[in-house]
């Protein structure tokens, strides 16, 4: 019988440059994002990638909308945050956008998109991938 391969180190323990933490440290794919969860780091995450995933570290409907995504041929950047700094990024969400968000949430072309049920929902009708090709996120 085979012995199963942890994932870390299937996958080399390394993200895309496009996986973030919001915590500061080097995250493993060389790239450090060091944020305090003000509002002008956050924005300029939200207005500089076509896609943007904003989750819980390890929460499995970010993972959902990650690999959905993915799927579609869209690379998101995905910020992984810290419970010590969920407030204060969801706060933030808040003020850029007026009103009250919940995680996971992504936004397209610096603007709200919505959460799992929007991006699913959209997905089953079609309209998804408009919408991505419209950010920039796509290209065919």
């Amino acid at each position: 019988m085979q012995e199963a391969i942890p994932y870390k180190s299937h996958n080399g323990g390394g993200r895309s440059p496009l996986h973030h933490s919001l915590e500061g440290a080097d995250n493993g794919g060389g790239r450090r994002l060091v944020t305090n969860g003000s509002e002008t780091s956050v924005r300029k995450l939200v207005v500089e990638n076509a896609v943007i995933v904003f989750g819980r570290r390890g929460c499995c409907m970010s993972h959902v909308v990650n690999r959905l995504l993915l799927g579609l041929g869209a690379n998101p950047a995905v910020c992984e945050v810290d419970e010590e700094k969920e407030e204060a990024v969801l706060n933030e969400l808040s003020i850029i956008n007026g009103g009250g968000i919940q995680f996971p949430v992504v936004f397209t072309g610096g603007k709200l998109f919505g959460g799992l049920d929007r991006v699913m929902s959209t997905h089953i009708t079609g309209e998804l991938v408009p919408i991505l090709k419209e950010a920039g996120a796509l290209w065919l």
